[in-house]
């Protein structure tokens, strides 16, 4: 499921640009790390733009930074951030649960943001991306996924454990998977396959009624694109899109795919 992707040279926002970085303390014991840069010129007027990254994945990867130069170049608001326990915030990961990173979205999103928001969520950022939607209905004007998966604990880790793997995780509360991203295993915790069960989205209609744009690579094999047509069937919003990219991966980060994601934010924003 990560989809982290850490830039081979960090492209983070010097001071001299506008650009602001800070760690938010959001509670006695988590402080989010951020960068974010206000809207100038003729981004004044025009939604943010709220980064939400995906499962292991961190503020510094490709995605991220494509679209904090694409917003620095045309003067709009950009935000963006690591949850707990990810990146160069504070917190450990295995305490994380879809209620906590939503919890850090939510927050980084009051303190941090003013007026109407595109929200861009990338893997697990989707399913953070529709319940910040959600909970902040008259902030969010569009939202963009980039391969989604929402209720991803459920249907693509839970679903796809054997059931001596599910009796392990549920007796000893985590469980280590293997990962192809990284020389370290996931780690999968009964914490999140439970919480996960609290926020399910899939089984009804999505009560989200702006516009929706879906990227999803047709060779994902981590979050099938057709995860992304059943959000689309789910979501009551008349204007989604689903634009599938046929030998496109789950990171979507290949400069084609990068250029895509800016094009369909300056849609979004008007541009």
């Amino acid at each position: 499921m990560s989809e982290s992707n850490p830039s081979q040279i960090d492209q983070d926002a010097s001071p001299s640009d506008g650009s602001e970085a800070g760690a938010l303390q959001i509670d006695h014991a988590i402080r989010l790390a951020y960068r974010r840069r206000s809207a100038s010129g003729a981004g004044k007027g025009r939604p943010g733009i709220v980064f939400l990254g995906g499962f292991k994945s961190d503020m510094t990867g490709s995605k991220a930074t494509a679209l904090d130069l694409f917003c620095y170049a045309r003067g709009l608001a950009f935000l963006r951030f690591d949850y707990s326990g990810h990146g160069r915030s504070s917190g450990d990961f295995l305490d994380g649960t879809i209620s906590r990173w939503t919890a850090d979205a939510l927050a980084a999103i009051d303190r941090l943001t003013e007026g109407p928001l595109i929200l861009v969520g990338s893997s697990m950022g989707g399913w953070i991306m529709l319940l910040v939607a959600l909970a902040r209905p008259e902030r969010v004007k569009a939202l963009v996924g980039i391969a989604p998966a929402p209720d991803f604990t459920e249907a693509l880790i839970w679903g796809s454990l054997s059931e001596p793997e599910r009796a392990r995780l549920m007796a000893e509360g985590k469980l280590a998977q293997p990962s192809e991203y990284s020389d370290e295993p996931y780690v999968i915790t009964k914490a999140l396959i439970e919480d996960g069960r609290h926020h399910l989205l899939l089984d009804r209609p999505i009560a989200i009624d702006v516009p929706v744009h879906l990227l999803h690579g047709m060779a994902d094999r981590d979050v099938p694109y057709r995860m992304s047509l059943q959000l689309a069937d789910k979501l009551i919003s008349s204007d989604v899109l689903v634009t599938l990219i046929k030998a496109g991966d789950h990171r979507l980060s290949r400069p084609e795919d990068l250029q895509r994601l800016c094009d369909t934010v300056a849609v979004l924003a008007g541009l």
